[in-house]
């Protein structure tokens, strides 16, 4: 990890140091996933069976997970294992539970009434990835908002091992969500296959979930496409900013950079630190743990295009973050609630010594679906309300027509649509017989 002075930066290369890792690659990404969306749209289930062949390395006889597997899982994981997954839930549940929001009914004019209301998403693509480290934890994530929301049609998606086996704790997980239809199936392939469907996958009407820069380019690509499919928001690679102070403890800041670090070789962390002399004891700490680390490899990896910044100010180490955007934001400082107040821009933050990232990734209640690539500028992180839509609705009586119908006629009319003023005269000509 490299040491860079944030005030000795010009604009450029402050620009070129918070980029992302991912972000380099990014036309050679786009046309592979362009091609694999082709095959797919092409050839359906065949291009899938293809691709699963190329990609996982297994022969699949079958795409979906049946009810002999999801019982087999079952019996594979423990009771402690079982309570673990079930408290998750129960936290995230409560969560997501408390986002609900009542609909909306209010008489804006006299005899003017609008409402707001909402409805589930009807078909939603649930992705989680799988490879080398199964997330059963994104099947949570996903699982208790759908459940929450009613979606009618929910489909999951995760790639299979190389025997063509789902994880059992993400089949567990799905199954506390009420979710029984699972396919075999992961990265660009698998988008492409919810959003345009095939013989066997339902075509989905939005799809949610992180992943690789490849799954994050095909879900912005199947959006941009009529018939493809909207998507919750870019979650890619994992990230993860810490800024902390000279009385932080260097083994937790390194213990925070490692957990994403971990992830992938195309994850980034950085840290923010206010002397030379910390960040170097938070390099001795991570030198310690990568050696008992058993994805030490990829962690190296990740580490390799990480930044390290040296702030001389709270308020320069918050503009480096709020530029940056981060996925995940740890405050470990003195009073990080004060600092809270000046962040802007982060998908989700964790405030304090005791408070790793990982509570947020796993159970504490908050959804670990986050905005990368700095979308954390407008974007938020998941919630109940994406797997949902809401509709407007307006009813107009005879006094409130009378009273609203000549100011829609007005600006109709200073836009020159006539037809929009003489949908509102027919009415008040006919009520005022």
């Amino acid at each position: 990890m490299d040491f860079l002075v944030w005030k000795n930066l010009s604009a450029s290369r402050r620009a070129a140091a918070l980029q992302r890792p991912a972000q380099a690659a990014q036309p050679s990404v786009a046309a592979a996933v362009r091609a694999i969306i082709a095959a797919v749209r092409r050839d359906g289930d065949a291009a899938l069976r293809r691709l699963t062949r190329k990609f996982d390395g297994v022969d699949l006889r079958a795409l979906r997970v049946t009810e002999a597997e999801f019982a087999a899982a079952d019996k594979a994981l423990g009771r402690a294992d079982k309570a673990a997954l079930r408290t998750a839930y129960l936290n995230i549940h409560t969560f997501h539970a408390a986002q609900r929001l009542p609909d909306l009914r209010i008489e804006t004019a006299p005899g003017i009434v609008c409402e707001k209301i909402t409805r589930p998403i009807g078909r939603v693509g649930l992705y989680v990835p799988g490879g080398s480290a199964p997330l059963p934890s994104t099947a949570l994530m996903l699982g208790v908002p759908s459940q929450l929301a009613g979606n009618p049609v929910r489909v999951l998606c995760t790639p299979p091992d190389k025997s063509g086996r789902i994880n059992p704790w993400i089949l567990c997980a799905a199954r506390l969500c009420g979710i029984s239809e699972v396919y075999k199936l992961g990265g660009a392939q698998a988008i492409a296959a919810l959003a345009f469907g095939t013989a066997r996958v339902p075509k989905c009407d939005k799809l949610f979930g992180p992943g690789n820069a490849f799954v994050t380019e095909a879900k912005l690509q199947v959006s941009r496409d009529a018939g493809g499919a909207a998507f919750d928001l870019p979650a890619g690679p994992s990230e993860l900013l810490v800024i902390a102070d000279n009385r932080a403890n260097p083994a937790f800041v390194a213990a925070d950079l490692l957990s994403q670090a971990e992830h992938g070789p195309d994850s980034q962390v950085v840290l923010v630190a206010f002397s030379k002399k910390f960040a170097a004891r938070v390099l001795q700490a991570l030198t310690k743990q990568l050696a008992t680390l058993p994805r030490a490899t990829i962690a190296r990896c990740a580490l390799e295009r990480s930044r390290i910044f040296l702030a001389t100010s709270r308020d320069e180490a918050v503009e480096i973050a709020n530029r940056y955007a981060p996925e995940h934001l740890i405050l470990q400082v003195a009073n990080p609630r004060g600092l809270l107040t000046a962040i802007t821009t982060a998908g989700s933050v964790f405030l304090g010594d005791l408070t790793p990232e990982s509570l947020g990734d796993y159970a504490s209640g908050t959804n670990h679906v986050l905005p990368t690539y700095g979308w954390a500028r407008a974007c938020s992180g998941l919630g109940l309300a994406d797997f949902q839509r809401t509709l407007t609705v307006q009813t107009a009586g005879a006094a409130g027509l009378q009273n609203l119908g000549p100011v829609v006629e007005r600006l109709a009319l200073a836009e020159g649509l006539a037809a929009h003023q003489r949908a509102v005269r027919v009415r008040l000509d006919k009520i005022s017989r």
